[in-house]
Parts: C-alpha cells; structure tokens; sequence
C-alpha cells in the first residue's frame, strides 16, 4: 500500500514564502501523477499544482500560477511544493495526492496524506 506524509506547513505573513513535502511510500512511486490539493474550512478539496510521472509536466489552478512551483524527486520518492508570496486566501490544509492519469478532480486520486496547515497572515 502507498502511503504519503506531507510535511513543511506553517504559519507565514503575505508575501513569504513555503516549501511543502510529501514523501512517498512503495516501490510504484514513479509511475504516478502527483498532485497538490488544498481544503479551507467549510469549503471542498480543491486542486492546485499536478505535475506528472517523469516531472517534465506541469499545470496549475490560475489563483497560484507563477507563484506556486511543483517539482519531484523520483529518487527520493518526494514531491514538493514550492510556494511564494503567500496570500492570505492560500490558508488552508495541503493534501499531496498520486494517481493513474492526469486529474485535477479528488476523485480520480487513489492515494493521498494527512494534510498539512498552511496559515497566511496579512
């Protein structure tokens, strides 16, 4: 079973910075989509940054285009998220999910962590 941990959330002013973490468990770690998603109290889990097996593919939700990076480090069966100039509106619980095919739907991850605070100051 794949099991994934994100870690690095915090609490941060606008405008700075985060790098999350999500470090995978298993052998199939390679061979799945990765994405980001995030959740706000009250509100449904909502995409954010996917990037694909091989790393060479990314897309993003507009609210966090070029501000927001994903990368992957196969070899250590790690995803990140690297995040600038905080807002505000970014404050939520950051899941890291893996699946089968290019999604930007919860539904079609199989696997995803615990979720990690992310709080935005202003």
């Amino acid at each position: 079973q794949v099991q994934l941990v994100e870690s690095g959330g915090g609490l941060v002013q606008a405008g700075d910075s985060l790098r999350l973490s999500c470090a995978a468990s298993g052998r199939t770690f390679s061979s799945k989509w990765m994405g980001w998603f995030r959740q706000a109290p009250g509100q449904e889990r909502a995409f954010v940054a996917l990037i694909t097996p091989g790393g060479d593919g990314t897309y993003y939700t507009d609210s966090v285009k070029g501000r927001f990076t994903i990368s992957r480090d196969n070899a250590k069966n790690t995803v990140y998220l690297q995040m600038n100039s905080l807002k505000p509106e970014d404050t939520a619980v950051y899941y890291c999910g893996g699946g089968l095919r290019w999604a930007v739907r919860p539904r079609y991850y199989d696997y995803w962590g615990q979720g990690t605070q992310v709080t935005v100051s202003s």
